[in-house]
């Protein structure tokens, strides 16, 4: 029955072999506040 997931690899999955990572955001959108600002400037 390939039409059915296998979740035997899932229950049998190891999570002690991953590795910590630290998340970090890069592309942080500009707030409503700094984009009203631009425009009051800009005008």
């Amino acid at each position: 029955m390939a039409d059915k997931p296998d979740i035997e690899e899932v229950t049998r999955f190891d999570k002690s072999k991953l590795k910590k990572t630290e998340t970090q955001e890069k592309n942080t959108l500009p707030s409503k506040e700094i984009e009203q600002e631009k425009k009051e400037t800009t005008s």
